[in-house]
């Protein structure tokens, strides 16, 4: 008998397309987490910390929506801010309210 010990949730993009977000599998983890660090070192740009987020979600769209995973433009087009949040939290783990307060911001 399988266990699940995680919850899948549904995101609807700007385009009105429903993804199911769970966390990755770990190939993908590690690849989104090694990106993921350096964003401290980026916290200082608004820019940089947007870059290096949007590469954070096109590794977990890998998981989540494979056909638009390699097209950044299709990406930025159809999500905003807080479903940023939302996949990256779903993704890793991170919540990103923790991340906010321990930056100051």
């Amino acid at each position: 008998m399988a266990t699940t010990v995680y919850e899948t949730k549904e995101l609807q993009l700007i385009d009105g397309t429903t993804i199911s977000v769970r966390p990755l599998k770990i190939s993908l983890l590690r690849e989104f987490l090694k990106k993921f660090e350096t964003i401290a070192e980026a916290s200082a740009d608004n820019n940089k910390s947007m870059d290096i987020l949007m590469e954070c979600v096109q590794i977990a769209m890998k998981q989540y929506r494979p056909e638009i995973a390699n097209d950044t433009a299709a990406i930025e087009e159809n999500i905003d801010l807080p479903t940023v949040y939302a996949i990256v939290e779903a993704a890793s783990g991170i919540k990103m309210s923790d991340i906010a307060n321990a930056a100051g911001i």
